[in-house]
């Protein structure tokens, strides 16, 4: 659409390329091309504007096969203005000067046109054919014939139109028709998907039976060979248990000879000490004998020294006493007496024993 601009009572039109702008005043062509820019007066302008780029025409339409069966039609038709000046004459393209808005419905009405020039092609094709050629090769046959037929209508060149290409989509049929259509190949099929699934199970029994095979050839293997570890254990245990008893022997005589060395060394040394020990013990034996006579010689020399000493004083104080009178005698006996008597506190002399003693001591002095 046009981008209308107004200033001052005047319009400024400014197009696009793909559209072809026909500027008419006063019953004469002043603008006439795609992509134009100008200024106008609304009450005095007549515009067309007619697009010129490929449009996409997507029609659906039903037809009915040579065996009466109804097929829906799925097609797109392609086409462009070629010539705007006839298009403009033959369709109402003209806008309104103050908005841009076209006044009418052109491309409605070339949409029917295509659609109703494609369709009759269409439907004369497919009401020849039945329904199973049609949905085998009805679809290049409908877009052939309708390519065709729009190619050679008279009334798309005189209207100013060009068909650029024709596809058709689709070819189907009612759906209890199409569904049962599709029974025998969906049987075809599950019997095949079944087949195959036989042969699968049929190929993983075998795989199974294979497998198996192959665990039981291995547990036969693993015991062999587990027979044959046990051999090799024992034959190691007993090769181990001889070393080690061959080890132990060697260690007993080693230990015994061992022993047997330490004993005679220990008796070696006993014998050394024990003579060591009778050695010492005759030397301290005989130190000790000598010692003893000597000691003895001393002692009984002094003892005959002391006692020749001792007879001698005694001799000596028996010449005294022998000399001496008997009351000097007696006062040395109690001088004597009271040297050896123990400490007394206190002596208490009866007066009979102080006469006596009075008494003796007045004869000794008479005498």
């Amino acid at each position: 659409m046009a981008d209308i601009t107004r200033r001052f009572g005047w319009r400024h039109l400014r197009g696009v390329p793909t559209a072809h702008i026909r500027h008419h005043r006063a019953g004469h062509l002043v603008h006439d091309g795609p992509g134009l820019s100008f200024w106008y007066r609304s009450l005095t302008a007549a515009l067309s504007e007619i697009p010129v780029d490929d449009r996409e025409l997507a029609m659906t339409f039903h037809a009915r096969t040579h065996d009466f069966q109804d097929v829906s039609v799925q097609a797109t038709v392609t086409y462009r203005i070629s010539d705007p000046g006839i298009a403009a004459a033959r369709l109402d393209f003209s806008i309104d000067p103050d908005t841009g808005v076209w006044r009418g419905a052109p491309l409605e009405h070339l949409s029917t046109l295509l659609t109703e020039t494609a369709q009759q092609h269409a439907l004369d094709v497919l009401a020849r054919t039945p329904l199973s050629e049609a949905l085998a090769d009805g679809v290049a046959e409908v877009r052939e014939r309708v390519a065709a037929g729009l190619g050679a209508e008279p009334r798309l060149p005189a209207t100013g139109i060009e068909v650029v290409a024709v596809r058709v989509m689709a070819l189907r049929p009612e759906p209890e028709v199409e569904r049962a259509l599709r029974t025998p190949a969906r049987e075809q099929i599950q019997q095949e998907a079944d087949r195959a699934t036989y042969e699968r199970r049929a190929v993983a029994v075998e795989r199974e039976r294979a497998i198996a095979e192959n665990e039981l050839a291995s547990r036969i293997e693993l015991a062999r060979r587990e027979e044959q570890l046990v051999e090799q254990r024992g034959t190691n245990a007993r090769r181990e248990a001889q070393e080690q008893a061959a080890a132990d022997a060697v260690r007993a005589e080693a230990e015994a000879a061992r022993t047997v060395r330490l004993a005679e060394a220990e008796a070696a040394r006993a014998v050394r000490l024990a003579d060591a020990e009778a050695t010492r013990s005759v030397r301290l034996a005989e130190a000790e004998a000598r010692r003893t006579v000597a000691l003895g010689e001393a002692e009984a020399s002094a003892a005959r020294e002391v006692g020749e000493a001792r007879a001698e004083a005694q001799a000596a104080w028996l010449r005294v006493h022998a000399d001496a009178d008997v009351a000097t005698l007696h006062a040395l006996t109690a001088t004597r007496l009271a040297e050896n008597l123990p400490h007394i506190d206190s002596v208490t002399v009866s007066p009979d024993v102080l006469t006596g003693l009075l008494a003796r001591l007045g004869n000794g002095e008479r005498a």
